[in-house]
């Protein structure tokens, strides 16, 4: 017994966080568990939306095409594939994710609906 209360009407067992399971009867894998502190780590790095600020701005490419690009959105802060998926969505857009420079890019000039889907969402956009 090394439980403060163990043995009184106050003793708790602890279960386990992933399967709610008393932690003696838990079936949880160690690669589940590893898994559970990964996403759960994750998650406390990230910032809501209210403290976050981003740019949108229109690139030129070659061929004369234009991208819309989020800038100033971190890869840590936010899950920007869900994001991208969101923007995606609503424009009807191709284009891509690139966590490593922490921008989203969509093919064709999407600026005032990105902005506004942004803006809906909780992010403070800089024109």
């Amino acid at each position: 017994m090394n439980r403060l209360f163990a043995g009184t009407v106050f003793d708790v067992p602890p279960r386990c966080e992933i399967c709610n399971e008393l932690t003696a009867e838990c079936k949880c894998s160690w690669q589940v568990k590893q898994d559970w502190e990964a996403k759960k780590k994750l998650e406390s790095q990230r910032l809501p939306p209210e403290k976050q600020a981003c740019r949108v701005v229109i690139q030129k490419r070659k061929g004369g095409r234009v991208a819309t690009v989020v800038e100033g959105l971190t890869h840590q802060a936010t899950d920007l594939n869900v994001l991208f998926k969101k923007l995606q969505g609503s424009c009807g857009a191709g284009g891509t994710v690139k966590p490593e420079e922490n921008l989203l890019e969509l093919q064709g000039d999407h600026v005032a609906k990105v902005q506004k889907l942004l803006s809906d969402l909780g992010f403070k956009v800089k024109k």
